[in-house]
């Protein structure tokens, strides 16, 4: 055989093989995820069933709820949350430290004068939402201290989508891994209060979310600095 068109035969076999071995290997190398957020709007009766899910959720104590999230199916879930969603509630406490932030500045004021920085800066920090597309909180995190020498968490101008049993933590990340409980959401809506543990490490607990306690779902977080 002529040894060009030799060449040109193994050439063609082997282009015509490329295609064939990248179709046999691509899943190998192609990795295709997905993330699809939870429904913001469903239909009417869906929502009449979601309420009623929620509302027989919300009933049972905190143990049954737990050990229930524990088998129920994601859509199950997911109605409970939508069914949640529609519950809006509003609670607008003031700042209580009117007359003690005042007695702060003066202690803070003696401290520096003795050169002792071991008073406790004002940390904040904004919430970023979970970034699924429905659970979500904004708004403004303050750690403010207070002239007793406690200390409280603040939620300014805020605002998440409602959920069964969401609790306010502070935690060392986003995931909860280890954190303080400062107790359940006051409400969904407005500005709020929790004290704070005295000694609590700041440096160590700098991170604020808003966390599902019974399925164990991030609503919004917020980092903290000075």
């Amino acid at each position: 055989m002529n040894k060009k068109i030799l060449i040109v035969i193994i050439i063609t076999v082997a282009a015509a093989g490329i295609p064939i071995a990248a179709y046999t290997i691509s899943p190998l190398f192609i990795s295709n995820s997905i993330n699809e957020p939870l429904p913001a709007t469903v239909g009417v009766a869906d929502q009449k069933q979601a309420s009623q899910q929620y509302q027989k959720f919300v009933s049972m104590n905190e143990q049954e709820r737990m050990n229930l999230a524990r088998h129920m199916s994601q859509k199950d879930k997911n109605m409970v949350m939508i069914g949640a969603a529609q519950v809006i509630n509003t609670i607008n406490e003031n700042t209580p430290t009117q007359g003690t932030i005042k007695l702060q500045q003066q202690q803070r004021q003696q401290e520096q004068q003795q050169g002792n920085s071991a008073s406790v800066n004002i940390r904040t920090g904004s919430f970023i939402g979970a970034g699924d597309g429905f659970h979500n909180a904004e708004g403004l995190a303050k750690i403010i201290p207070l002239g007793n020498e406690s200390t409280i968490l603040r939620l300014e101008n805020f605002k998440s989508t409602n959920g069964p049993n969401v609790h306010v933590y502070l935690s060392t990340d986003k995931t909860a891994s280890n954190f303080i409980d400062l107790g359940r959401l006051k409400a969904n809506n407005g500005n709020q209060n929790y004290y704070i543990t005295n000694g609590t490490d700041f440096a160590k607990y700098h991170t604020v979310l808003i966390w599902c306690k019974d399925f164990s779902v991030l609503f919004g977080s917020a980092e903290l600095s000075t």
